[in-house]
């Protein structure tokens, strides 16, 4: 495995510890269990995880806001199991993902030791682009897109009010 020492970038520059950081946490961390991140839709994600030997109570999936925690640990096994060749991995695992913004789960499937996870990303109303009418002469336009043009008498209220 290679390793890269990142401590001397981090004396030099300015702003870019998180990048940094963020790329050491990539090094350092175990790409255990393997996955696969896939685009279905303009909107929404799949993530599929490789979790052979694991039931589904004993994974748990947690978001907290932009963050997605995937974590498996075997239950105790009842009685003492001698192998002779052990290749199946059953040790704890803990995966987190970064999600954008906007990016929610909505479901979670367990299925021939694949663990599919359904994301979505929903922009609220408030952010996604809107279009701007222009108007003509003494014009403006409102939050709604609609004229906010005054009347000569809500013009005469106004001056009184100052």
């Amino acid at each position: 495995m290679r390793t890269f020492d990142f401590s001397p970038l981090y004396r030099s520059t300015v702003g870019f510890d998180r990048l940094f950081s963020l790329l050491d946490q990539a090094e350092t961390s175990a790409a255990w269990p393997p996955y696969d991140i896939e685009k279905v839709s303009e909107d929404a994600y799949r993530i599929t995880m490789a979790v052979a030997g694991f039931a589904q109570d004993e994974i748990e999936l947690t978001q907290h806001d932009t963050t997605l925690l995937v974590t498996g640990q075997k239950k105790a096994q009842e009685g003492e199991r001698q192998y002779l060749h052990r290749g199946i991995a059953g040790r704890t695992f803990r995966q987190s993902f970064n999600l954008a913004q906007h990016v929610r789960v909505t479901g979670a499937s367990l299925d021939n030791g694949l663990l599919t996870v359904e994301l979505k990303r929903e922009v609220p109303e408030a952010f996604k682009p809107r279009r701007i009418a222009i108007g003509g002469t003494g014009t403006a336009i409102g939050q709604d897109n609609a004229s906010a043009e005054k009347t000569p008498a809500q013009v005469e209220d106004l001056s009184k009010a100052a």
